[in-house]
């Protein structure tokens, strides 16, 4: 599946990062993601110029494989293979990779556009998978999802609406965002617009195929 494909192939770019990182050192390691990631204004300037196949517009691409971290990776793909299965197989295999691609793409574009003279690459696959979330919530608006909930020094596992866990989120997404406009730098530095941009997307996206593509019930 798709999916797992996705998985396998930022796992396999993580490994190359850390070989990378091992042998060339942290210089080597951000050399590579300043060629490879999105760089907002590099980026900006080569669309200017009308330099399509420019490395800095590419980038747009390949940031969505690179990460800053085992916690990044793996928080990232922790959340494509809870939801993403279920969103392929309403998209399907081609549909959802464009979809996953195009997400991220959008992604980049929004957080290029709170910050377009930063000169720090964007990486992760944070904002397309935002973007997954987002369809998720669209296409499975009734779907529930195992998780932990807190009740002071104890807690349990039970089932909660995804429209809730996800929507929460994205209210936190969007309360980290308006915090962060005008600070020079962000906590953290994550690209909180990208998983703002992103997970809008993957919901209007979501609700469009939603309406054209009902899912199927068998009768019984």
């Amino acid at each position: 599946m798709v999916t797992i494909a996705i998985i396998a192939v930022c796992f396999a770019v993580f490994g190359l990062e850390l070989a990378v990182q091992a042998t060339g050192g942290e210089d080597a390691l951000a050399a590579l993601f300043r060629s490879y990631g999105v760089v907002p204004a590099d980026l900006l300037a080569a669309l200017r110029a009308g330099r399509i196949a420019d490395p800095a517009v590419v980038s747009l691409i390949s940031y969505q494989f690179l990460h800053g971290g085992w916690i990044h990776i793996g928080a990232n793909l922790l959340y494509l293979w809870i939801f993403g299965n279920n969103v392929e197989d309403r998209l399907g295999r081609p549909g959802f990779l464009l979809f996953f691609l195009a997400g991220g793409i959008v992604a980049a574009f929004a957080q290029v556009a709170i910050d377009p003279r930063s000169d720090v690459p964007l990486v992760g696959a944070s904002g397309a998978i935002a973007a997954v979330l987002g369809a998720y919530v669209a296409l499975y608006p009734r779907a529930r999802v195992l998780s932990i909930v807190f009740l002071v020094v104890f807690f349990q596992l039970t089932e909660v609406p995804a429209v809730l866990v996800l929507g929460l989120w994205f209210v936190l997404q969007v309360i980290d965002g308006l915090a962060s406009l005008g600070v020079d730098d962000v906590v953290g530095g994550v690209a909180i617009f990208a998983h703002i941009g992103g997970f809008t997307a993957g919901i209007l996206i979501g609700l469009l195929v939603r309406s054209l593509r009902p899912r199927r019930v068998a009768a019984g």
